[in-house]
């Protein structure tokens, strides 16, 4: 044979590094931290080997934990002292996500996003307040528009404690454009909107709704998450909240969604993040746990797929562990 084109000389040790395409850094990372106002000590969650519920006192601790490896940004999630069904803690100027971050903001370095949305403050862990007869028929479930104003109030109160950004994570139509405005009214135009611009209704989301007690007390989210089939639809939620203002485009969840990353990328200039949630990260444990897979291995091969595809940041599980060993 007289083979000119042989790609196995690109792939000795010595040169395989330098004609990498895609490389993970701790920097690409952000770590979920989950605050409990009803814990005294930190609380392991079951289904997500490795993290915990942190109380706000620990909470500075554990953000200094994450800085530690690298990863220079957090996303708080609250669990708050109590649920009503509105969701009233979720924009409580002492609710847990608000203390947490004038906390971390005063203590740390830490670059601080916050979650917005109210599933895991209202007492039927639905994203917003719900329609007449909700609970009674199942075509009704959030009220689209009553919704918009309490996302806006939690927003400007995350901002009020420090956060650098706030994160729309409810799928409501018109929730960024409502947000922007409220923000800049307030005097926080410097506030960053990361939206979660196309958010499936996945079945990957179940150990989180263990760890944020968020699961909906009744029916499901079809009626206002993305339906799995539909990729076309992304683009235009996506193109909806580029012109209401976002400035960060978030994919959820990842590794089953990686073409719409990919398209995402492709149509828009704007920075893109995709959340690696927590099936994606207990599927890997389990399988780790019976031998079958390497965590650390596949957990990499699992980051480094997701900015293959076109992610500029991660919302990760394995932030830390990645990043220790990078």
């Amino acid at each position: 044979m007289n083979l000119t084109d042989r790609p196995r000389r690109l792939r000795t040790d010595g040169v395989r590094p330098l004609v990498s395409e895609t490389s993970v850094e701790a920097t690409d990372l952000m770590a979920p931290v989950f605050v409990d106002a009803t814990a005294d000590e930190r609380v392991p969650i079951e289904s997500m080997p490795g993290h915990e519920r942190v109380p706000v006192d620990e909470v500075v601790a554990r953000v200094q934990e994450v800085r530690d490896t690298g990863v220079r940004a957090v996303m708080l999630f609250g669990i708050p002292e109590s649920k009503d069904p509105e969701g009233s803690r979720a924009w409580a100027e002492d609710g847990v996500v608000q203390e947490a971050t004038r906390r971390i903001t005063r203590e740390t370095d830490a670059y601080v996003v916050t979650d917005v949305c109210l599933c895991e403050y209202t007492d039927h862990g639905h994203c917003g307040l719900l329609e007449p007869h909700a609970r009674e028929e199942g075509n009704l479930t959030v009220d689209n528009d009553a919704t918009l104003e309490l996302l806006a109030r939690t927003a400007r109160s995350h901002a009020a404690a420090g956060a650098d950004m706030v994160a729309p994570s409810g799928m409501m139509d018109g929730m960024v454009g409502t947000i922007r405005e409220a923000l800049d009214a307030a005097g926080h135009q410097d506030v960053a909107v990361m939206s979660y611009a196309a958010k499936y209704e996945s079945a990957f989301y179940g150990p989180f709704r263990d760890a944020a007690d968020g699961a909906p007390a009744f029916g499901d989210r079809r009626h206002y998450q993305m339906d799995p089939a539909n990729a076309r639809e992304a683009l235009r939620e996506v193109r909806l909240d580029v012109e209401q203002g976002a400035d960060v485009l978030m994919v959820k969840p990842a590794l089953p969604y990686l073409d719409v990353v990919h398209r995402v990328r492709t149509e828009f200039d704007h920075p893109v993040a995709a959340y690696n949630v927590s099936g994606e990260y207990a599927m890997l444990h389990a399988a780790a746990e019976k031998g079958w897979l390497s965590l650390e291995e596949t957990a990499l091969e699992s980051l480094l797929s997701i900015k293959r595809a076109g992610a500029d940041l991660i919302l990760t599980y394995f932030a830390e562990d990645v990043a220790d060993h990078l």
